[in-house]
């Protein structure tokens, strides 16, 4: 580059004047060497889409193409499942290390248990052992699993008026892990809270914790069951009654963040990490979280959404993405690209690019021309 400035420098130095030579200086200065830019142009970026083997692919987001996108496979942050909602038995039933209170009356004079002055006997914090059976004084074992308390009160009573033929039993249950369930995270009251009714759901047990603290964030509720994660968000619940998920004794509800974010890079109004504020994101809802396009600097018919899928998502045809490397290109110039990116569906660690309008590469010449036109002047 150098060398070919010497060159033109020794052609144009003879017969012109001073600002013939500051005008023709700066423009082979410009030719030779990269302007100064924010952002790249959409040609930059998508210069290597045709070479082989191919590095990335590229999909132009409209009407046409909309339906396609929506079949391919998910992205690879995609949500846990969630279980449905579904009635529990109408009676509650008693489990392995629930803990019981057991009272036996008992109105003859002499008696195993009570005392005449008493009349009963109270046996509290009788844990159910993990055979499903507990134990009471002068009658050993007695089994009380899977029995409601009713029905687990008429078993003992059996049992012990075996050994003491007139004594009426009183059965209740006092707590224990099997038969509570656990809400920790973003709640006002974390804590244990027992199930006494068969039909308590997620938002009972959230209500029973005083309520979500932080719902600006789109807060992600997550249920650990059985040694399995699944999570939903908590306006998924709120609107569509299926997910009200009926819960069982040893759950555990967690209450965070929504996690899921995407980059914004280029001539945009900003340049960040935006985490998301609800559960499903679209382009136009990004364009607005963004704070929009910058006017002077970027080009509205190039917006590019780079998006990186797993190996064993990548498809031949139309069943899913060409490539793991994957662009979509979105025009906001006209009708179907503004409803078209309405439509789709931003996804978890997107990288969302606007590039530069190639006006302002112009616009950069002509304003450092005028600055060596001033110069010479």
């Amino acid at each position: 580059m150098r060398q070919n400035i010497n060159n033109l420098y020794t052609d144009w130095t003879l017969g012109v004047d001073m600002n013939t030579r500051a005008l023709s200086l700066i423009f082979i200065l410009l030719s030779a060497c990269s302007l100064p830019r924010g952002s790249a142009l959409q040609s930059e970026i998508l210069a290597n889409s045709g070479t082989e083997p191919a590095e990335f692919s590229v999909h132009s987001v409209t009407r046409e193409q909309l339906p396609i996108y929506a079949n391919w496979p998910s992205d690879k942050t995609s949500s846990y499942d969630w279980p449905s909602h579904r009635h529990q038995n109408a009676v509650v039933t008693i489990a392995p290390y629930d803990v019981l209170s057991v009272q036996i009356w008992d109105n003859s004079d002499v008696s195993l248990l009570t005392s005449p002055a008493t009349k009963n006997t109270r046996l509290d914090n009788v844990t159910v052992g993990a055979d499903g059976k507990i134990f009471i004084p002068y009658v050993g074992h007695i089994s009380v699993a899977n029995k409601s308390i009713e029905h687990a009160r008429s078993h003992i009573q059996t049992e012990i008026e075996r050994v003491i033929p007139s004594a009426q039993v009183i059965v209740e249950s006092t707590g224990g892990t099997r038969s509570a369930v656990d809400v920790t995270g973003a709640v006002a009251n974390p804590g244990s809270h027992k199930i006494t009714d068969p039909h308590f759901s997620v938002l009972n047990a959230l209500s029973a914790s005083g309520g979500v603290t932080n719902t600006d964030s789109n807060p992600q509720v997550r249920l650990v069951r059985g040694g399995k994660t699944h999570q939903t968000a908590l306006e998924n619940i709120h609107e569509t009654p299926s997910m009200n998920t009926i819960l069982r004794g040893g759950d555990t509800i967690i209450i965070k963040d929504d996690d899921r974010f995407f980059r914004a890079l280029g001539a945009s109004q900003t340049e960040t990490i935006v985490p998301f504020n609800k559960e499903t994101i679209t382009a136009l809802d990004a364009m607005s979280m963004i704070g929009g396009l910058q006017d002077s600097r970027a080009n509205p018919q190039g917006i590019l959404v780079l998006r990186e899928y797993d190996a064993n998502q990548v498809r031949d045809g139309i069943a899913g993405p060409k490539h793991e490397r994957t662009v979509f290109s979105i025009d906001l110039t006209n009708a179907d690209g503004l409803f078209s990116a309405g439509a789709f569906e931003i996804k978890s660690e997107d990288t969302v690019v606007v590039t530069e309008s190639p006006l302002t590469a112009l616009q950069t010449i002509l304003g450092a021309v005028g600055v060596v036109q001033n110069i010479a002047n």
